[in-house]
């Protein structure tokens, strides 16, 4: 069940983070899960960082999934910026 739950949670915060940048995104459906459960590392390990949170504890939720799809946003960019070589905005995005 919990696998299934992180499944679903991953599959919510990369389509969110799939909308938050523009452009068209070849990037199948397992791919955007991937995103969101790593979006919800890193962004958490950004949060606890910089000392929003404390990773000792569980912060609320709508403050966690905002995070985490900054955290997958930030992925995003960067996927497409180094590993599929296009710009993030412009014509050479679509």
């Amino acid at each position: 069940m919990v696998i299934v739950a992180v499944a679903v949670s991953g599959l919510i915060i990369g389509a969110l983070a799939r909308l938050a940048v523009p452009g068209p995104d070849p990037m199948p459906w397992w791919q955007t899960i991937l995103l969101g459960i790593a979006g919800s590392f890193v962004g958490a390990l950004i949060s606890a960082a910089v000392g929003f949170t404390d990773a000792s504890e569980a912060g609320d939720a709508a403050g966690s999934l905002l995070v985490s799809v900054v955290g997958a946003t930030l992925l995003l960019v960067l996927y497409r910026k180094f590993v599929q070589g296009r710009p993030i905005t412009g014509p050479g995005s679509h």
